[in-house]
Parts: C-alpha cells; structure tokens; sequence
C-alpha cells in the first residue's frame, strides 16, 4: 500500500498515547503531553494508561484492550507507543487489526514497538514511523533533536538523515522501503507470522545492552533465515552500551554486522542517528520508497525521492 493511505498530521489531529509494554507514570507523561499539544494537536489519554502490573502497563487483557479500541477509533491520527522495555509480542496475537486495515494511522515509537512495525508490515504492508517515544521527551520541555525530526515526519515534511562515515561502510545506493528496528525483537519473531519480508527492502537494525556473543547469534539467526540475503541495503542504527564477557570476545558490534553481510554486495551504513542514542534518534519512516547513498565522500543519507 502507499503511503498515502495514512494521511500526515494537521493541526487540531487527535493523537493518543498507548502502553503495550512497559508501565509509565503521569509525570512522565507530562512533557511530552505539553509539547505535543504545543505542536497544534489534541493529546488523548486513554482510561487506564497508567495501570501496572509488575513491570509492565497492566496485564495482558487490559494492554490489549486499550491498544485495541484505539487501534478502532477513526477519531485518532495517530497512536503514540509511550516507552518500550518489553510486552508487546504478549499481546500481539490478541489484536485485531480489521478495522485498522480500513482506516489506518500512524503507529510511532521503537525498541519493543519493532513488534508492531514488523507485525503490520508483514500482515498489511503499511507504513509506520520508527522514533522517539513520549518517555524519551526532555524533562524541561525544550526541542531536541529527536523530537523535531518526530514533528517533521508526522507532519509530512520530506526526509533526510545525513551522518558521517565509518570505516566498516560499503558503498553504494539502495532504493526500496524500510523495515526492521530493534535486532533482539527482530530475532524474536522469526518464524511467526509477525517476521517480516526482507528482500528488496532496505533494513534497519539497532539495540542497547547487549552481549557482544548475543549481536553474533542474532545475526547468524537473520542470515540463516535468509533475512540478510537480498537487501536493498542495511542501515546500522545505534548499538549501544554493549557488553562483554570475562574471556572477550574479539570484535566489536559493528564488526560482528559487518562479517554477517560479508558475502553480500549491498550498500552498508554504519552509525546512523537511529534507536537508543537518546536525544539523538532520528525518525525513520517504515514502508515508504526511500533512498539511502553511502558515498565515496563518507557522507551517508536517507531521504524519501
């Protein structure tokens, strides 16, 4: 589907926030609750948002609930995840995206949300903006950069990302849409129907506080089912905090990437401004054409044509 079966944000737009996985609080909702409405748009907060149960934001049925009657309101532009941690793949299979499929709308945020984009992308082909979460938002109100580029791409404004080189970088330009997110959640889906089709597509890895050892076992996951085969080509987001073992293991993140895609001729783009970089992560429109140059300048790019 094209991308303009979700129309982008105008003033006045209700957006609603929506905790599949991990719990929040109203005072951690307050920032980001005062800057979107500073952006023009009508901020809902469902009945039971800030519901706990251990870790995370209530209990399945109750999480479910709520992300699907908002899922169902034709009133909501767009759903706003709050924070990640974990829970999401708990309720994926009690959502009934039906009526969603009709009337869709824009379903933000990343880590642990890489189970919706994956999910709608497998199931539906439809877009999904890969940014910042309301949890992410700084405590003192003011812009960064994270939360502007979040306005942008809600609002439709064209899209670039541009960074600098990385020696492990190959290359090259790819033309395809963007998929993917967080690696762990990635691994975690293969084999449901919630894995998403690589081939052709431009994809998007990222992840915080792993193991060294457990970036290699991912990858060789992807590759043996044929995730990394048949890119367009792989952009590289944050991989941060990482950590290693007593014996190490001998190669960095970004090494351990990059032998992964070693027999592979795509273009690769280290280091990109996207996932846990705190007010740095940029938003990455999932399921639109895109274009990513890597070139022999260093500079790398992402922009819509």
């Amino acid at each position: 589907m094209e991308s303009a079966t979700i129309a982008y944000l105008r003033a006045g737009d209700r957006v609603a926030l929506a905790a599949p996985a991990r719990a929040v609080t109203p005072e951690e909702m307050a920032p980001a609750i005062a800057a979107l409405e500073a952006w023009g748009l009508h901020v809902v907060v469902p009945d039971g948002l800030y519901e706990r149960d251990g870790q995370l934001a209530g209990d399945d049925r109750h999480r479910a609930a709520l992300m699907q009657g908002l899922l169902d309101d034709p009133s909501i532009a767009a759903i706003l995840c709050v924070r990640g941690g974990y829970g999401t793949v708990r309720i994926i299979d009690r959502l009934d995206f039906t009526h969603f499929a009709q009337h869709p709308k824009w379903i933000v945020g990343y880590s642990d949300v890489t189970v919706l984009h994956s999910h709608i992308h497998a199931t539906l082909g439809l877009p999904t903006l890969h940014a910042t979460m309301p949890i992410n938002f700084p405590t003192d109100g003011s812009p960064c950069p994270a939360t502007d580029s979040l306005r942008h791409a809600l609002f439709g404004k064209q899209q670039e990302i541009v960074w600098g080189a990385q020696p492990l970088d190959r290359r090259g330009t790819a033309r395809g849409v963007a998929v993917g997110g967080n690696l762990s959640i990635l691994y975690s889906l293969l084999g449901s129907r919630s894995q998403v089709d690589t081939r052709g597509k431009i994809l998007l890895i990222e992840d915080l506080d792993e193991y060294l050892y457990h970036i290699d076992r991912m990858m060789q996951a992807l590759r043996r089912a044929d995730m990394l085969e048949g890119l367009a080509g792989l952009v590289v987001g944050g991989l941060s905090d990482m950590h290693d073992n007593t014996i190490p293991w001998g190669h960095t993140a970004e090494e351990i990437v990059a032998e992964a895609v070693a027999d592979y001729d795509y273009p690769v783009a280290f280091n990109a401004p996207i996932g846990h970089i705190g007010t740095a992560n940029q938003a990455l429109t999932m399921g639109i054409p895109l274009t990513l140059t890597v070139s022999t300048s260093g500079e790398k790019r992402i922009h819509t044509p």
